[in-house]
């Protein structure tokens, strides 16, 4: 193991021990500002829970630009169906399997915790040279960018910026897709069940989601979508009424699992199981190279005190699902500029029943931001024709490419003498935080990087050790360079 690997791994774990999920960051901030003054740094934190670290030029480098250091402090709190951790009060457990780090049935949260472990760690180490560094720790990335949203404009005083939360070491990312939210609600009408009708539960599961823009294109299955193609099998022919509904847990994750409670006639219990039998392995089929052993199951009837008495109506369970079956997933196109690079997607994250209505968020990404528009309003045009409200919103821009950047050049020279080949650039069907940061903070210069980290925001989420110890001298001889 690389000799700084280890010092960087143990502040990792520190870190994965305190809950941090989206919107929960008050503990993580809290830390840090405790770390800070404990180490003699100036911290600062703002309302939102965002928090610089102040860390001082080494000598013969103060009168080099200041470098921000950035990452974010949230993580995607994505388990297993069968995993009883609670994101609120448990510990992260980091387990080492072989080259790679992985959680027990959790994600890991190295996005983005290595980038908190490697800039404290770049803090104390006395042996790298380096200009003032602002550490700048954001609250809310996973949600929306918010925190970075949230900056003042006096915040930091740098402008150049080194963004620790790329996933592939050796790829330095220079742009990526802007992104908008859309959240659908369809007014249900409710009904009493017939004295014939019983309910089960359809359950969609056993699937590897991921991340849902960089993911997107690897033909992951989305359980949402699986969930409602059966849905619409069932009510071509057995006349189903919905009961409840509920898939997927995050705008940026493709949906892993997804369930429906429905009520028919137990007369007809043996054709709906066959139907569903059947189905499953069309989906198995469908997805053989990219999912493991996807699961489309039936069980009950319901009996007891936990059986429902009232369902939709059967107009409206037909709506309902028409509505859900007509959404678009997945990738909608490629760009014609960039080979290999999704310009635009969609993924259709989340799907429950509440409140007497259909609520469904669909989450929307592009690097042509007019594209982006026309993707949305297309959501929105079908949304309403199914007669639904609508609300977009939790937008942010697409950050452009700047090729002739002094700190992209400096990047790749500096990779190119460290380890004697070119770094690849790229542009990522992500949101990155530089997106935000560069259009609130006029002239910054930015690059992001990072250590290789497998299946983001999702249970299979892992970080290859070998990489942080790459990326680390990688960064050292970036920040040594400014003094040249």
């Amino acid at each position: 193991m690389h000799g700084k690997t280890r010092e960087i791994l143990d502040i990792f774990e520190q870190i994965a021990a305190i809950p941090r999920c989206s919107k929960h960051e008050e503990k993580i901030s809290q830390w840090l500002q405790q770390w800070a003054r404990d180490k003699g740094f100036t911290v600062r934190a703002d309302s939102a829970g965002n928090v610089v670290i102040e860390v001082a030029a080494s000598e013969r480098y103060e009168n080099a630009p200041p470098v921000v250091i950035q990452g974010h402090t949230d993580m995607v709190c994505e388990k297993t169906p069968d995993s009883a951790h609670d994101f609120s009060t448990d510990p992260i457990r980091p387990i080492a399997d072989g080259e790679w780090l992985r959680a027990d049935n959790t994600t890991l949260g190295a996005d983005n915790g290595i980038a908190i472990a490697m800039g404290l760690v770049l803090a104390t180490d006395k042996t790298v040279s380096h200009p003032e560094l602002e550490l700048l720790f954001t609250v809310d990335e996973e949600q929306g960018l918010t925190g970075a949203a949230k900056l003042a404009p006096d915040f930091i005083k740098g402008r150049i910026l080194l963004n620790i939360d790329s996933e592939d070491e050796g790829v330095l990312t220079v742009g990526c897709s802007g992104g908008k939210e859309t959240r659908i609600s369809l007014p249900l009408s409710f009904a009493e069940l017939p004295e014939d009708y019983q309910v089960y539960r359809i359950s969609v599961s056993g699937l590897r989601g991921g991340h849902s823009g960089v993911d997107i294109h690897k033909h992951r299955a989305s359980a949402n979508r699986i969930l409602a193609r059966l849905l619409g099998l069932l009510k071509e022919s057995d006349n189903i009424r919905l009961v409840s509904i509920k898939g997927g847990t995050a705008h940026n994750a493709i949906a892993r699992d997804a369930e429906a409670r429905i009520a028919f006639n137990s007369a007809d219990n043996g054709a709906v199981g066959k139907k569903i039998s059947d189905f499953e392995q069309i989906v198995r089929n469908e997805f053989a190279t990219s999912e493991k052993l996807p699961s489309v199951e039936i069980s009950g009837p319901e009996s007891g005190a936990g059986q429902s008495s009232r369902s939709v109506s059967t107009e409206d369970t037909a709506r309902a699902i028409n509505l859900m079956l007509a959404l678009p997933h997945g990738v909608i196109g490629m760009s014609l500029d960039i080979e290999g690079l999704v310009e635009t997607s969609t993924n259709f994250a989340i799907v429950e029943i509440k409140d007497d209505a259909l609520k469904i968020l669909s989450s929307q990404r592009s690097s042509v931001m007019s594209k982006l528009d026309e993707l949305s309003r297309r959501i929105e045009a079908l949304s309403a024709l199914a007669g639904a409200d609508t609300e977009s919103g939790n937008a942010y821009p697409a950050w452009e490419p700047n090729m002739d950047s002094p700190l992209l050049e400096r990047c790749k020279d500096t990779y190119q003498k460290l380890y004697g080949k070119q770094p690849s650039v790229e542009i990522i069907h992500a949101g990155v935080e530089c997106a935000i940061l560069g259009a609130k903070y006029p002239g910054m210069d930015m690059i992001s990087l990072g250590p290789t980290i497998e299946n983001p925001h999702s249970p299979e989420e892992r970080i290859n050790i070998p990489s942080i110890g790459k990326v680390w001298d990688y960064l050292v001889e970036i920040l040594k360079s400014f003094g040249q």
